[in-house]
């Protein structure tokens, strides 16, 4: 789809072209069919007319029968269903687990009500972003985790590191890792309908960000009211011997409804939301403030601390980021990651991390970084593509409004 969202086989090729040249993105892409792993649902996919390609090193559904603009639309309109079996699930269990966690991320876990959850980022010793995080306190001594496919390794052997000089010192956390678990994201208006027809567990109380564990559709599993739509829906952990059976039956409810959607229509479907692809929009040298999740910072740990990276983060909490993460509307091509943004006078001012034509407002969308003082919505600017300039303004997020379930 030209200047659009992912084109198939020449989108991808530019994306493993420009890994290899920065180093920076080629973590998402496995080059070798051969190595890729396969969800439960890689059959299931196949058997729908799933379009396999490799993604962190997964052969994952880029999209099915449907083109990725229908199939945004219709997670609009009615609702998708996401095999997001790819991303890391574990638990942090120990009376401790919640001041070891508190050591790793920038949120109040601890002051989290049980049974909830929030956005987080892992932070390293300069206060980057090390990977964005949901994380749920189930109760006091066990927390969930769901970590990027991408950065799954290198979070691993992060916690892991830390988890080891904690326990020596007399902390009591331990780890388990759900591969034995799939995880299913089902977006769109009729998520919560849909899904109350295979529980009995009253789901109009379980607003955005709340956590359960449930019998869906005859399985135990993990329900968390969120997504990366900014759609109202869920994510589900289900033991992977049931997964199949659980698409199937979410898919039979919807009578049609609902579709199977894949990694074109998630990065469009992200994007109009003004969410951040790590390795896109976050990198191990971009701190929280500069990404626009100052929000995330809870309020007790920005007058302790007590983070890897707190003194960097706090002090530009107080006297401001070098630069900020904005929103942009842009004529001509498409803008896409690396693309330079300038001010009208041509001097050079940031750049595009994320960028496509957005199916539901007809127009070119990307978001990026510019100078801190240069942020206002409104501000005129030039954006580079394929070494031409284009006109574009930067705008706020998220480009299209989000439906999140919550409290009237």
């Amino acid at each position: 789809m030209r200047g659009g969202l992912w084109q198939l086989g020449q989108s991808i090729t530019r994306r493993l072209a420009q890994a290899d040249k920065k180093g920076v993105a080629r973590r998402y892409f496995a080059s070798e069919a051969g190595n890729l792993k396969k969800t439960v649902l890689y059959d299931f996919h196949v058997a729908n007319g799933g379009k396999m390609v490799p993604f962190a090193g997964w052969s994952m559904p880029i999209q099915y029968k449907d083109s990725i603009m229908e199939s945004t639309l219709n997670c609009r309109e009615n609702g998708s269903l996401f095999d997001v079996s790819h991303m890391c699930g574990l638990s942090l269990k120990g009376k401790d687990c919640i001041p070891f966690l508190e050591k790793l991320v920038i949120a109040d876990v601890a002051g989290l009500a049980p049974g909830s959850g929030t956005l987080t980022v892992f932070t390293n010793e300069k206060g980057g972003a090390i990977d964005d995080s949901v994380i749920t306190k189930v109760k006091d001594d066990h927390i969930y985790i769901v970590v990027n496919a991408g950065c799954r390794d290198k979070d691993l052997a992060h916690i892991e590191g830390h988890m080891k000089s904690f326990t020596s010192k007399g902390g009591d956390v331990s780890w388990h890792i759900h591969d034995e678990r799939s995880l299913l994201a089902l977006q769109g208006p009729l998520a919560a309908p849909v899904l109350q027809h295979l529980t009995k567990e009253d789901l109009s109380k379980l607003y955005f960000g709340l956590f359960k564990i449930l019998d869906i559709n005859g399985a135990i599993c993990f329900l968390t009211r969120t997504g990366y739509t900014g759609e109202d829906g869920f994510e589900i952990s289900v033991p992977s011997e049931n997964a199949v059976d659980l698409a199937k039956a979410i898919l039979e409810k919807s009578e049609g409804k609902v579709r199977l959607t894949g990694l074109g229509a998630r990065d469009s479907l992200r994007l109009e939301a003004g969410l951040c692809l790590y390795g896109n929009d976050m990198e191990q040298h971009v701190t929280p403030v500069e990404a626009g999740l100052t929000w995330a910072i809870g309020k007790r740990r920005r007058a302790e601390g007590g983070f890897l990276g707190a003194e960097k983060i706090l002090k530009q909490l107080e006297e401001g980021p070098p630069v900020r993460r904005v929103g942009f509307f842009s004529s001509g091509p498409p803008a896409r990651s690396h693309s330079k943004v300038h001010d009208e006078k041509g001097n050079p001012i940031g750049e595009i991390t994320s960028g496509g034509f957005s199916p539901c407002l007809k127009k070119n969308i990307a978001m990026g970084y510019v100078k801190s003082g240069l942020h206002k919505a409104g501000t005129k600017v030039k954006i580079e593509v394929r070494g031409k300039t284009y006109d574009g303004n930067i705008t706020k997020m998220p480009f299209v409004p989000t439906k999140y379930y919550k409290p009237s």
